[in-house]
């Protein structure tokens, strides 16, 4: 009898709704899509094909905005965001993408394709995914 061994990848537990905003949006801006759309990060839109991809999240707001008292409406997205972001395949095996994401001190990554964006996957979506919670 032959036992059939089912390997999980990042597009069978990434998420395919991804919120994206452009570089060039006001904090203020970013965080009212947060909020409607309700989630923590945003993917920044690259500006050319062979351009990387950047990310928003809640800590970069509260790091690079709420601390040092900038306001929201004068300061775009492009200086707050992290980029290059890390980006996985769709066929990686979510075991590696936990111990990329990880290893990197990162949260989540954009899951990409021939430079198209498929979705985005997280350590919570591997968490849940794994049922530990």
């Amino acid at each position: 009898m032959s036992v059939k061994i089912s390997i999980v990848q990042a597009k069978d537990v990434m998420r395919r709704n991804v919120v994206t905003i452009d570089g060039m949006a006001t904090v203020r801006e970013a965080v009212t899509k947060m909020r409607s759309e309700n989630v923590t990060a945003l993917l920044v839109d690259k500006r050319h094909p062979n351009d990387a991809w950047g990310i928003v999240t809640i800590p970069d707001l509260v790091r690079d905005v709420i601390a040092p008292k900038r306001s929201p409406d004068n300061t775009n997205v492009y200086e707050v965001m992290t980029k290059p972001v890390i980006t996985v395949p769709p066929e990686m095996n979510v075991r590696y993408v936990a111990r990329l994401l990880h290893r990197a001190g990162v949260r989540r990554a954009p899951v990409e394709a021939q430079g198209e964006l498929l979705g985005i996957i997280s350590l919570s979506d591997l968490v849940l995914r794994e049922g530990l919670l």
